[in-house]
């Protein structure tokens, strides 16, 4: 169906209300505001309910917005919103100290933010030249199975097992590794997988039957490196716990849980290949239903990482995404 202007606004109103009073809203609170009836404004809702863009809360009679209506806002209706002197001069507070790495100016500003909105903040950091392939090994375990070893001339391992396709030749996986070795050795841990593509996998293709098996094999070694050696700061972790949205001690338990678990790492490192700012909301997040993840990725010379706040679906949008890129921004130069 076609979202017009009064639908626009309904939804815009319902949004931004339900975000500051966590409160289901109805029609009679909007008759004002909307320059309309009461009967007209619930027929508009009745609309967009069938859009699919609220939803009835069980115990109300008012709408709150489904996770269309939060990714309908933020892509068509939120505009960024500015940042308030104080705000300003908090950040700007860590800018002017020219004695900071990067690093630490990143963390202190995220530290700040999480402050200023009482929603949880991540930083994962890596510096591009911090660690260089020295090597890498395989080590067979079973016909099936393999242990691929990554070395880092900083003297860091790690090791990740593979089980195998029956019709994997386990020679040409040591093949392969030793192919790695001669060519990328010297190579930033972060820059192996754009060379795996473009220098080895080209190579392997026109020698090794099941050369896409055994070239995931490595990528995904790399990239598991890279997951476990990442340094990473989370401030204001008990902030996503004072939400209502986790109300009872199981909520406050599974959510706490799942900050503490490894995946949570990797759900702040999945940022697809964009520089720009990216929403993920509710589901979209693959960590838990019931909560938004803002991040954006960094550079300032040699360092670069990935920045996150974390809040329930409920989240003041345009303030996250006006300080994020505010920092980012400062912290680039730009």
């Amino acid at each position: 169906m076609f979202m017009d202007d009064r639908k626009k606004e309904l939804l815009k109103e319902i949004v931004e209300n339900y975000v500051k009073t966590v409160k289901p809203v109805g029609s009679k609170s909007l008759c004002k505001k909307l320059n309309c009836s009461s009967a007209t404004i619930r027929n508009e809702m009745a609309v967009l309910e069938n859009m699919g863009y609220i939803e009835k809360n069980h115990i109300s009679s008012g709408r709150i917005p489904s996770e269309l209506g939060y990714r309908y806002y933020v892509e068509n209706l939120m505009k960024p919103k500015d940042l308030t002197g104080e705000d300003m001069l908090k950040l700007q507070t860590i800018f002017s100290n020219t004695e900071l790495q990067v690093s630490d100016a990143v963390t202190k500003c995220m530290e700040i933010i999480s402050d200023l909105t009482n929603y949880t903040s991540v930083v994962l950091g890596k510096n591009s030249n911090d660690n260089l392939l020295q090597q890498i090994n395989i080590i067979t375990l079973a016909p099936n199975k393999v242990v691929a070893i990554v070395c880092t001339d900083k003297g860091i391992v790690e090791n990740k097992q593979f089980m195998l396709p029956i019709d994997t030749d386990v020679s040409e996986i040591v093949r392969t590794s030793e192919m790695i070795n001669k060519m990328l050795v010297g190579t930033p841990i972060n820059k192996v997988a754009e060379k795996l593509e473009f220098e080895i996998k080209p190579v392997i293709a026109k020698y090794i039957k099941n050369y896409e098996t055994v070239y995931n094999i490595f990528y995904d070694a790399f990239n598991d490196f890279l997951l476990h050696n990442t340094n990473i700061h989370v401030s204001g972790r008990v902030n996503l716990l004072k939400e209502p949205e986790y109300d009872n001690t199981e909520d406050i338990k599974r959510i706490a849980s799942k900050l503490e678990d490894e995946s949570f790492k990797e759900m702040v490192s999945s940022i697809d290949g964009s520089e720009e700012l990216q929403i993920y909301i509710g589901e979209e997040t693959n960590f838990d239903d019931n909560v938004t993840v803002i991040k954006r990725k960094y550079k300032s010379g040699g360092e670069e990482g990935t920045i996150a706040i974390i809040g329930p679906k409920r989240m003041e949008y345009e303030r996250v995404v006006s300080l994020l890129n505010y920092m980012v921004d400062k912290i680039e130069g730009k």
